[in-house]
């Protein structure tokens, strides 16, 4: 354990920013040397709806609040902000590892939630359901199909891959982490969240909109990795009409893209894409 005042600094902003440094033997060939190496934090988040646990979700510290709030709206078990009272780090832990990972939920006056339509639910998006076709009905249930009538150049998407990945600190140090980007109409990055998840990192965004007040209409969701069905639900809840990524969508997102009006757009590397879903939003 380390004395020197500013070396615990060093650490505590470490932990803070989700990097954990451990130690490692790199191979050169056949030399082995030993070293150390910026990791990404991953740790549970118990939540708390009052005083009742319902969940736990794998996450990387840092904006737990986002993350949570993004959740219950993305779930449905919410309509806005104002609905929930306070949302608070339990000052008391269990144990010393728990510190930092239990969250409280206070829901404003008058506001209740079934806990165990709750917890169906969120058993339902992770687990993606039975079928594809009745997942995407359950979707189409809690959140209408949108009539948002953006739409947007396509050299509007080239820049973004760069956009976000230059936006993205922690990566840099620990190249584990996946990211999601809130951009404007003007293509402004207006919030970036980073997370071992990449549904977490959505959350988060969802969850600084709903603080921020700010409709989400007109923008576009710009995610590192693939697009899954998961993605594309967390976007329709929130009322997003483009998610954009580097890498392929699944079938389902895609099934879900066209029924829902939402537009995806995949493979978006150097100057090409492809559009699936709504896809008279790109435009020449």
């Amino acid at each position: 354990m380390s004395h020197d005042p500013s070396q615990r600094l060093a650490q505590a902003q470490d932990e803070v920013e989700g990097v954990h440094t451990v130690a490692l033997t790199r191979f050169d060939g056949s030399c082995p040397q030993a070293g150390n190496d910026d990791v990404v934090r991953e740790e549970p988040l118990a939540i708390h709806l009052g005083r009742s646990p319902f969940a736990v979700v794998m996450r990387t510290p840092g904006a737990d609040e986002e993350l949570v709030l993004g959740l219950l709206l993305n779930e449905g078990l919410i309509a806005s902000a104002d609905e929930v009272k306070s949302l608070r780090h339990c000052s008391v832990a269990a144990s010393p590892e728990a510190d930092g990972n239990v969250l409280r939920v206070t829901l404003a006056r008058g506001v209740t939630v079934d806990l165990r339509a709750l917890r169906r639910n969120l058993y339902a998006s992770s687990s993606c359901g039975v079928c594809g076709k009745a997942t995407i009905d359950n979707a189409l249930q809690a959140a209408l199909p949108l009539e948002d009538e953006s739409t947007f150049p396509v050299e509007f998407f080239y820049p973004l891959p760069d956009r976000l990945r230059a936006a993205q600190d922690v990566f840099d140090r620990t190249g584990g982490l996946h990211a999601a980007g809130l951009f404007d109409a003007a293509g402004t990055l207006v919030a970036v969240r980073e997370d071992i998840g990449r549904h977490n990192a959505v959350d988060k965004i969802v969850g600084w909109a709903a603080l921020q007040r700010r409709p989400l209409a007109g923008h576009v969701l710009a995610v590192s990795g693939r697009i899954s069905y998961e993605i594309a639900q967390k976007a329709l809840a929130a009322r997003i009409p483009v998610v954009a990524a580097v890498s392929a969508p699944s079938s389902l997102a895609v099934e879900l893209a066209e029924r829902a009006g939402l537009t995806l757009v995949g493979f978006l590397r150097g100057q090409r894409l492809n559009v699936y879903g709504a896809r008279q939003r790109v435009r020449e």
